[in-house]
């Protein structure tokens, strides 16, 4: 009987909110993780954690990206399957954006997003795999001061279409997820205020503001080979937002005496 080797998945962007969830994930099905992000202390953690191969790499620059997958080719490591999960959030309309904001916030989204397509070529293209970016509601709906990150994540989702059509003939599949508003530290700040997080919490019709698991679990479904039959896909996982209209609020019931006195 042969020996069961785990699968191996890079993920860049490890130490974010959804990025570390995927790590945990991924470790929970019994999978080997190579953890990369350029904040090297929450690298060590996920290194106590889950014991993951911690490699630091600033993910917006193809430098460091080809030197991630070279040291795991190095390693001799079989690579199944990679996710970039760095990115940024900025909620602003055009006419207040800088150019340094706007520089910024392609370069650690779609800069990202690409050099993970770029790199994760070389170490799939034999064997095959999949890859898995993160795209947004934000690509499919309109919703006021998101220009920026619109923009950028409707792009991810261009990009993971066609280069599901460039690498299929190496059987790399590619796929992106797109949230809806999630709870991470990155985003924290937003739902401080409770009139700004009731009014979040009511654009999604399901009721709710998604976690990390619930991205997480979707990624994990497209790295892993139950997906295999799965390319070139942008999986709308939003409580709704990007497909239904909100459902109004639930209104109070009113007594019997208020309805009277409403007649009269």
């Amino acid at each position: 009987m042969s020996e069961f080797t785990p699968p191996l998945y890079i993920v860049l962007g490890a130490s974010g909110g959804i990025g570390s969830e995927v790590c945990r994930k991924l470790h929970s099905h019994g999978a080997k993780i190579v953890a990369s992000a350029r904040r090297e202390q929450s690298l060590k953690q996920l290194e106590e954690e889950l014991g993951a191969i911690s490699i630091k790499a600033d993910a917006s620059k193809f430098e460091e990206v080809d030197s991630l997958f070279e040291q795991v080719q190095n390693l001799g490591l079989s690579v199944s399957g990679v996710v970039n999960c760095a990115g940024s959030l900025l909620l602003k309309p055009a006419h207040q954006t800088t150019q340094q904001e706007y520089f910024q916030t392609v370069e650690s989204n779609l800069t990202t997003a690409f050099a993970t397509v770029r790199s994760a070529h070389r170490v799939l293209k034999e064997n095959g795999g999949s890859i898995v970016l993160i795209s947004s509601a934000a690509a499919q709906i309109g919703l006021p001061n998101h220009e920026t990150i619109g923009a950028v994540k409707a792009a991810i989702s261009g990009l993971t279409i066609s280069a599901a059509a460039t690498y299929v003939s190496s059987n790399i599949r590619v796929n992106a997820v797109a949230p809806g508003l999630t709870m991470t530290p990155m985003t924290n700040h937003l739902f401080e205020n409770k009139i700004v997080a009731r009014a979040s919490t009511a654009l999604h019709p399901l009721g709710r503001l998604g976690t990390p698991k619930d991205i997480a679990s979707m990624v994990t479904w497209l790295l892993g080979p139950e997906s295999s039959w799965v390319t070139g896909q942008v999986w709308a996982v939003d409580g709704g937002l990007s497909s239904l209209k909100a459902r109004p609020p639930k209104e109070k019931k009113t007594s019997s005496n208020q309805q009277k006195s409403l007649t009269l």
